[in-house]
Order: structure tokens, then sequence, then C-alpha cells
């Protein structure tokens, strides 16, 4: 019996190159490293510290395509991850570069939060913790690089996980878009109210349809369930389990850090809103409640 199980347990260690996975933490850190260092020079010379946004995803990308050549893994699931992770990274960096290009300000959450900091502060406020937390969350990731696919049944996490990305990767985007599509109407509407007599109704200001009759924040939602399934993809390999932290703290980071929450706050004042939270899920989505209105 005890034979069995240390057979057993050299075996499912056997699953991942250590020593490659050396080289593939090492290859991440320089490449993260190189990206934050290059950002942070130009967001402190034009005094925009919001461009760390652009980087995030792009970061991210960079990590998956990286570990992807260094990586000695099963090799069709570490080109799939880096396809996925590129993928989602295009989109989301799209999105950001063009909101980045509108304003000729800082964000004013940046300002915020960075009000008083130092040169040295705004370095690891910002751009060293953004680093820590893309090597952290893309753990799932380096760890797939370096490893094999098991024999076992498990190995079916690995395309249940390609699964749930996507279906994250679309929630997303279908939620971002639904967004830019009420953004434009709302802007449309408000011109057409200028040269009219009629009241503007500031009911019109919330967006509670589609997604967003579902749950308040589907964007995070969707970017939350992409990096569950690149959890589920990595645990595939047994030791893909032990970083089980990376898409926790990706929900941490969403929910908390510098997305939902954050947007609560800054949305609480506006008309309509309050009546919002209460029909509609803050984060999982589910069904609206009815409300006498």
């Amino acid at each position: 019996m005890d034979g069995g199980a240390d057979e057993e347990t050299t075996v499912r260690k056997s699953l991942v190159d250590w020593k490659n996975l050396g080289r593939v933490a090492g290859a991440s850190a320089a490449v993260v490293t190189v990206l934050q260092a290059g950002t942070a020079t130009v967001a402190l010379r034009t005094g925009r510290r919001d461009y760390a946004d652009g980087v995030w995803g792009p970061g991210l990308a960079a990590v998956a395509i990286t570990v992807a050549l260094v990586g000695k893994g099963d090799v069709v699931r570490r080109w799939s991850l880096a396809a996925g992770v590129t993928g989602w990274a295009a989109r989301l960096d799209w999105q950001m570069t063009k909101r980045l290009r509108r304003s000729d300000s800082e964000d004013a959450r940046y300002t915020e939060f960075l009000e008083g900091a130092s040169t040295f502060g705004v370095i690891n406020k910002v751009f060293v913790a953004q680093g820590l937390s893309q090597l952290l969350v893309a753990a799932p990731i380096q760890l797939a690089a370096a490893s094999r696919l098991p024999k076992s049944g498990r190995k079916v996490l690995f395309p249940i996980g390609l699964g749930v990305m996507a279906a994250g990767a679309v929630i997303e985007a279908l939620a971002d878009h639904q967004k830019t599509v009420f953004k434009q109407q709302q802007a449309e509407r408000d011109e057409k109210d200028k040269s009219s007599d009629e009241k503007r109704s500031t009911e019109r200001d919330i967006l509670d349809t589609g997604l967003w009759g579902w749950s308040r924040h589907p964007n995070y939602f969707g970017d939350s369930v992409v990096w569950d399934g690149a959890f589920l993809a990595a645990a595939a390999s047994a030791p893909g389990l032990l970083t089980v932290p990376a898409p926790g703290l990706m929900s941490y980071l969403l929910i908390f850090a510098t997305g939902a929450k954050r947007t609560e706050r800054r949305m609480a004042d506006r008309p309509g809103y309050r009546g919002y939270q209460d029909r509609v899920a803050f984060f999982i989505p589910r069904r609206p409640k009815r409300t006498d209105r």
C-alpha cells in the first residue's frame, strides 16, 4: 500500500519539470520588469500615471507568449493558453488605449490614489505592485507551461478550462459592447434634449438592460471567469491546484482594488442608482428582482 502511494506521488510530481519551471518564472519576471519599467518611464515623464492601465493586458499576454516559448510542458496546452490570453488582452488593450487617448488628463482615480506620493512611492504603488500582480495572476499559465498533462481523466480539466476562458471573454466583450452602445445612445439623447424643451430624465443615466440587468459589473465578472478558466486548464496537472490563489487575486483586484467597489462609490449619488442596486446583483449574475417603482 505504502509503495503504491509513493509511486503515485512520484508520478504526480514528475508532471512538472521544476528546473524548466524556474526558467519559465525567471523569463516571466524579466518580461514584466521590462514592460513595467518602460511604462513607468513614459508615465512619469508625461504625468499620466494612468498609462499603467494600458500595460495590464499586454503584460499578461507577453508572459503567456514567453512561457509558451520557454516552457517544455504540453505543447498544445501552453500555446492554447497563450492564444487565449493574447486574444483577451488584445481586445482589452484596444479598449483601454481608446479610453486613454480620448482624455488629455490623468484618470481621477490615479490622481486621488497617488496624491502626495513621491516618485519612488508612485513606482512602488503602481508599477511594482502591478508587475507583481501580473506574475501572480499568470502563475497557472507559468506552471502549465512547464507541466505535462496526466494520463488520467483529470486531463479533461484542460479543455474545460479553455471553454470557461472563452465563455468569460464573450461575457466581458458583450458587456463592454453593450456599455459602449448605451453611452452612444445617451450622448445622442443628450444632444436631442438640448434642442427641445423636454425635461431630461436622469433615470436614463443607468444601464440596466442586457447583461447589465443581471449583474451591475458583468464586464468585471467576465474578466474573472477568464482567469478561473486558466486556473482550471493548469489544474489538469495536479500541482496546478497550488496556483488557486491566482484567480482569487484577480477576483480581488476586479472587485475591491480597481474595479467594482470603486465604481459603486463613484456611482452612489447618481439618480436611480440606489434602485438599480436593489434590483440587480452586484457581481455574479442572477435574475433581477422585481421592485415597485
